[in-house]
């Protein structure tokens, strides 16, 4: 923290005096009137850009150097006390906020008091809400509620629009509401922002994340695009318009701008802090290249999280990814590779050996497999059902015991129905309804299977695994027409990839259908 103060005592000599905008190079842009002093509000508008992409360690900075300026300006303390939780995620650090506001005020009157207008005294009050006592979810949606209510009372404030729309957000996740209306009401709050200002960096990030699934992600593609432009110091900012190009089979996009968030990140980081900005690109990336069958750069994310992981003393977030990424690698690759099978073997890594085991004829290390993952089923979590009965089904189906391994699946799908849609890279890595459509084509159940690999492609359009099944399993229907439609999106993705076999198996039909 001392450091971050000489950074921000530092910045305070470079924009005192600076242009109206300076505060907003390579953040974005926004109006944030405060009764704050000129000089502090210049740190407390830029803090605010940043804090809409996520970039807390930046953003501390600015409203700290603005409270060095203006130590009562209350707003700078505000703004301070949400840069040290994910708005969306739990396990919150309430001691931190909590200090931020002590340092204003000894108490909560206090405290308001040193907020002059009424605008302001109400966003200060929320934040009291939201880092008070009770339970952490209570206090989200008790916050969402307080922001709305904001809305309500300055329907044409943009600021209150863009932060009632992250405190709605935040608050579906704590009521654990799957039935997208509070995304629907933040996307209803943020999207008219964007249409006013293009340029705002909250409104875009927040309509991606209200529009995060494979049904509504169109109508977030315009701002997933302006907001890949809107920050480009921001790492979060430069990954998060990968949530929509994902959700479009989009992978040059994916990679490239999962590439560019992970080297924001990496000039950023220091020994100690987190490396969760660096990591989640690694994460994403890697499936981006995967899907462009860019098999050497998947490897490189890999070799890049290894190098965090040491660096960082093997924090968890890498500690958990790593194993993740490089079960996906095999999945993604079909580059069999059977680990022993321990106790302490992640899911995916269980389930990656499991398929390698199946395919390569040793049974009995994925009959091991199979036990391990029941185990952890046995302990909650549908991934983890789901993936038991993926390598149980894929036993079964190598026994010759079709029908056993179609039951299954079937169950497996029941756990589907139960999860959030598809907002990301697959999870599990390998997708059961994929999978589902691979066991039915060994089943010589073609038209079935058609069915199944659909349903993937329409929860994560683009999916080269599920692209390349479809067409197999169109082929051996007889539909040519909907065959040569997937080999075709199947070589565009793996465009200049002709060494891969599913490639060349692309090239030979569509030859064949050209022939004709």
């Amino acid at each position: 923290m001392k450091r971050l103060l000489v950074v921000a005592a530092a910045l305070t000599l470079l924009f005192a005096g600076a242009p109206a905008q300076a505060q907003f190079d390579s953040v974005g842009s926004l109006n944030f009137p405060t009764s704050g002093a000129p000089e502090a509000q210049q740190h407390f508008l830029r803090g605010v850009a940043i804090l809409h992409s996520f970039g807390w360690k930046q953003a501390i900075v600015e409203f700290q150097a603005a409270q060095q300026l203006d130590p009562d300006f209350a707003m700078a303390y505000w703004g301070e006390t949400l840069c040290y939780n994910h708005p969306l995620f739990g396990n919150p650090d309430d001691e931190s906020p909590r200090a931020v506001l002590q340092r204003l005020g000894a108490t909560r009157e206090e405290r308001s008091a040193k907020a002059p207008t009424a605008r302001e005294k109400v966003f200060l009050d929320a934040v009291e809400t939201l880092w008070g006592e009770g339970e952490y979810n209570d206090r989200r949606v008790a916050y969402m509620e307080a922001m709305l209510r904001l809305a309500e009372r300055f329907p044409n404030d943009d600021e209150v629009a863009t932060f009632a729309a992250v405190a709605t957000l935040s608050g579906a996740r704590a009521l654990d509401d799957r039935s997208f209306r509070y995304e629907i009401l933040a996307g209803s709050l943020a999207v008219p922002v964007f249409q006013r200002n293009p340029n705002h960096p909250g409104a875009p990030h927040y309509t991606i994340h209200a529009f995060d699934d494979p049904i509504h992600a169109p109508l977030a593609l315009p701002a997933a695009l302006r907001y890949a432009e809107i920050a480009p110091s921001v790492a979060h900012a430069r990954h998060m318009p990968t949530h929509i190009f994902i959700q479009h089979g989009m992978w040059d996009y994916v990679s490239d701008h999962n590439q560019i968030a992970y080297d924001v990140a990496r000039d950023l980081w220091e020994p100690g802090d987190s490396v969760g900005d660096t990591v989640h690109p690694l994460d994403w990336g890697q499936y981006g290249d995967l899907q462009l069958g860019d098999y050497a750069k998947a490897r490189t994310w890999i070799e890049r999280l290894e190098m965090v992981h040491r660096e960082s003393d093997g924090q968890a977030r890498a500690a958990s990814t790593l194993p993740l990424l490089n079960a996906r690698y095999v999945v993604e690759t079909e580059e069999w590779k059977v680990l022993p099978v321990t106790d302490d073997s992640p899911a995916a890594e269980l389930l990656a050996t499991g398929i390698s085991a199946v395919k390569t004829g040793d049974l009995a290390t994925a009959a091991q497999a199979e036990a391990r993952l029941e185990a952890l089923a046995e302990s909650g979590g549908a991934a983890n059902e789901i993936m038991y009965r993926e390598v149980s089904a894929m036993v079964r189906l190598a026994r010759g015991q079709g029908d056993l391994a179609v039951a299954l699946m079937d169950e497996a799908m029941e756990f589907v129905v139960g999860m959030r849609l598809p907002n990301g890279a697959a999870s599990p890595v390998k997708p059961p309804y994929e999978l589902y459509g691979e066991i039915l084509l060994e089943l010589d159940r073609p038209a079935e299977a058609v069915t199944r690999f659909k349903t993937s492609l329409e929860r994560m359009p683009g999916r080269a695994r599920s692209l390349l099944g479809l067409a197999r399993a169109a082929a051996a229907s007889g539909d040519r027409v909907t065959a040569t439609a997937q080999y075709e999106k199947l070589r565009s993705n793996w465009s200049g990839r002709d060494q891969l076999p599913g490639y060349q198996e692309a090239s030979r039909f569509l030859q064949q259908s050209n022939d004709q």
